[in-house]
């Protein structure tokens, strides 16, 4: 079974928000917030390949592997028979996390990844980014709900 780093509901608070410049005519900068977890999220997304609007939910996953029995793979996207975890989202990304970073008072912590220079910030409860380690290889599965 592949283990999950990350996994909750997402509402989308507001899109390209004023302090995040929209540097490119097909990416949207997303700020969203979880149902479970209570995290902030700013993350980059291809609106040409996948719009979003503001009060959407969609689930995110964050995992090391798109394999289901959690082997790990070469990050390189192989079609064929096989069952991927990717089968179950809409829109799936690659990326390195580059930041691992901890809030005043330890209250909160941050994590930042790059997915080919789309970006994702994650911030909330460091107990929830604890299984994450600096320049681990990740995958980005989202799917609208």
């Amino acid at each position: 079974m592949v283990e999950v780093l990350f996994d909750d509901i997402f509402r989308v608070e507001q899109l390209n928000p004023p302090e995040g410049k929209k540097a490119f005519d097909r990416v949207t900068r997303i700020e969203a917030k979880s149902e479970r977890f209570d995290m902030f999220m700013h993350l980059d997304i291809n609106s040409e390949i996948y719009p979003l609007q503001v009060g959407q939910k969609f689930a995110l996953l964050l995992a090391p592997t798109l394999n289901p029995e959690g082997k790990a793979d070469t990050g390189y996207y192989v079609p064929g028979n096989r069952e991927s975890l990717a089968d179950k989202f809409e829109y799936v990304m690659y990326g390195k996390l580059y930041r691992i970073s901890e809030g005043s008072g330890r209250d909160k912590a941050e994590i930042n990844i790059s997915f080919g220079g789309l970006l994702m910030m994650l911030v909330g409860d460091p107990s929830h980014c604890n299984k994450f380690e600096l320049d681990q290889r990740l995958y980005l599965l989202i799917r609208k709900v």
